[in-house]
């Protein structure tokens, strides 16, 4: 019996931004690592999306953890890394703490957030499904306050990951996780 094969990269014409956010209040953001935004990673008439990134983020040492959503409220994660897969459906989010920057994404899209990054569901259609992601080794907490000084020194003491978990070791967050 032949088994389909799964294809374990992004599609070639995927692009990525880079974005970076100042500290918001109580959120930190990151302001040495920029937030990236992929658009188009996997084709959204794909039958198993979800599936998709869950095979392209362990393939690139980003383990899946999760599939959900992304909170309606803004929070941050100060002791991880987090990616992001659009499995299915659209929405808006806000990056970077309250009157952030708003963001459309679809299924297909990617994002990846360092350690710091406020983040929140703005506004979703149907079936908005996110696949979560976190290098080895770091475990994920969910913070809707600020950062003692010992707190923060530790966030930003985090690993950078090996590879990018959309492109791999020559993706951009190489180069520009420094």
């Amino acid at each position: 019996m032949a088994h389909a094969t799964l294809n374990i990269q992004a599609a070639s014409d995927a692009r990525c931004d880079a974005v970076m956010l100042a500290p918001n209040g109580w959120v930190p953001n990151n302001t040495r690592l920029p937030v990236l935004i992929w658009h188009g990673v996997v084709d959204p008439r794909e039958p198993d999306i979800a599936g998709r990134f869950e095979a392209l983020f362990a393939h690139n040492g980003w383990p899946a953890q999760w599939r959900d959503g992304v909170f309606d409220y803004h929070h941050y994660h100060s002791t991880a890394h987090e990616a992001l897969g659009i499995a299915s459906g659209d929405a808006e989010l806000i990056l970077g703490g309250p009157k952030g920057r708003v963001i459309a994404v679809r299924a297909g899209d990617a994002l990846v957030l360092p350690a710091g990054t406020g983040h929140c569901l703005l506004t979703s259609g149907r079936r908005f499904q996110v696949i979560g992601a976190y290098p080895p080794g770091q475990q994920w907490d969910i913070r809707r306050d600020a950062l003692e000084d010992d707190e923060r020194r530790t966030m930003e003491a985090l690993p950078f990951p090996a590879s990018d978990p959309v492109g791999g070791e020559g993706g951009p967050l190489v180069s520009l996780w420094k």
